[in-house]
């Protein structure tokens, strides 16, 4: 039977049980409208009036009452460790200097496995290891973080 939503929100306090969890990468998580597969091979049709960034948690609240819990898929990442805070700020410029997608962690800075940025990085004297964890890069500063009335924080 396939489930339909229009509607995304942030977990609350007591809130019941998910019917389903969809997994996505972050790349899947930015969507308005698409048939999702959830991880029992039922489906959902999502149906929102503007695209979203879906976060690791967020609740796709199906019509005629339940929701569908969205979690992070695990994607194959880079964690970047400097030798100190301002080695990891010139890092972390030489990224932004290339439009990359990043997550910014006290310590560390995770980006997508690029075989050419990761012999850039070593080069400026960063270690990087090979990660498979969720990915939750930072939204620049022309990206509309709201999700409209479709998406409320807690």
């Amino acid at each position: 039977m396939p489930y339909r939503s229009t509607e995304v929100r942030s977990p609350g306090p007591g809130e019941e049980a998910p019917l389903h969890r969809l997994i996505l990468t972050h790349e899947q998580r930015h969507l308005r409208r698409k048939l999702l597969h959830l991880e029992n091979d039922d489906v959902v049709m999502l149906d929102l009036k503007e695209p979203v960034m879906l976060a690791d948690g967020d609740l796709l609240v199906l019509e005629g009452g339940g929701h569908i819990e969205v979690k992070a898929a695990a994607e194959a990442l880079y964690d970047i460790r400097a030798r100190n805070p301002l080695h990891l700020i010139e890092l972390a410029w030489h990224l932004g200097n290339r439009h990359l997608p990043a997550a910014v962690e006290e310590g560390r800075i995770l980006i997508a496995r690029d075989p050419v940025i990761r012999a850039m990085l070593e080069g400026l004297g960063a270690i990087v290891a090979d990660v498979n964890e969720p990915f939750h890069p930072l939204h620049g500063a022309y990206h509309q973080h709201g999700h409209g009335d479709h998406h409320r924080h807690g």
